[in-house]
């Protein structure tokens, strides 16, 4: 099973959630602050890893910032506060996704297979051609430009830092310009049956959509909203 790195300074959190991942078959290896995980690393690289975001010595931006560095395993964000994820993408600082708390354990260990099924996808395209690998995994409507098998998204040209939540949301807008998605339709493109979430989850994640690209484009207006029904994307 693939190893995981946690990393918080909440003792009950690091009990909890290990022994929620054990029981699932997953390798765990704890630590709990930053410049602990980022020496241990070295050694016992995870498949993927929980960074909470408030710790000492090393907090979990600063210690993401020095593991991309060298690596590009995956990392979930836990945060307590829902304002700290705007400044967090903002930095693009490279994380894959976040989790708020207070959190289920089913919620975590969902998002960790989701996140890993979708690495070991990417790692199977890597094995096509460049040409072939181009040609299937690259999603253009005007000024956008999403590259699936890297998870990568370009508006005129300038980087887009995206959650994995938000990029299948947007690729499942982007897919079909001009016609409306119900927030139902987008549920689907971007969670598993198993997580529940409501209208107002696919409405924060469509928020941050915006404010993402209006810092590279202030009059960035290509997500609509269509009251009452759902949200599409036009092109300019």
């Amino acid at each position: 099973m693939p190893k995981i790195a946690l990393v918080d300074d909440d003792m009950n959190i690091i009990t909890s959630v290990s022994i929620a991942l054990e029981a699932e078959g997953f390798e765990v290896a704890t630590y709990n602050n930053g410049a602990d995980a980022l020496v241990g690393f070295e050694n016992n690289k995870p498949d993927i890893a929980i960074f909470d975001i408030k710790m000492p010595r090393m907090d979990g931006m600063e210690l993401l910032r020095r593991v991309r560095q060298n690596d590009q395993f995956p990392v979930i964000f836990l945060t307590s506060k829902d304002d700290e994820i705007d400044e967090l993408f903002g930095l693009k600082m490279g994380a894959d996704d976040y989790i708020t708390k207070p959190f289920s354990h089913r919620l975590v260990i969902e998002r960790l297979k989701t996140i890993l099924r979708r690495s070991a996808a990417r790692e199977q395209t890597k094995t096509s051609t460049e040409t072939a690998e181009a040609s299937d995994n690259l999603l253009a409507q005007g000024a956008l430009q999403m590259d699936r098998a890297r998870h990568e998204v370009l508006w005129d040209e300038k980087h887009v830092v995206l959650t994995v939540t938000e990029f299948l949301i947007l690729e499942s807008l982007a897919l079909r310009p001009g016609i409306v998605k119900s927030r139902d339709a987008l549920m689907d493109a971007a969670y598993d049956e198993q997580i529940y979430v409501d209208d107002r989850t696919i409405d924060s994640h469509i928020k941050r959509l915006r404010k993402k690209f209006k810092l590279v484009d202030d009059d960035f207006d290509n997500i609509e909203t269509l009251y009452g029904v759902g949200y599409r994307y036009k092109t300019n």
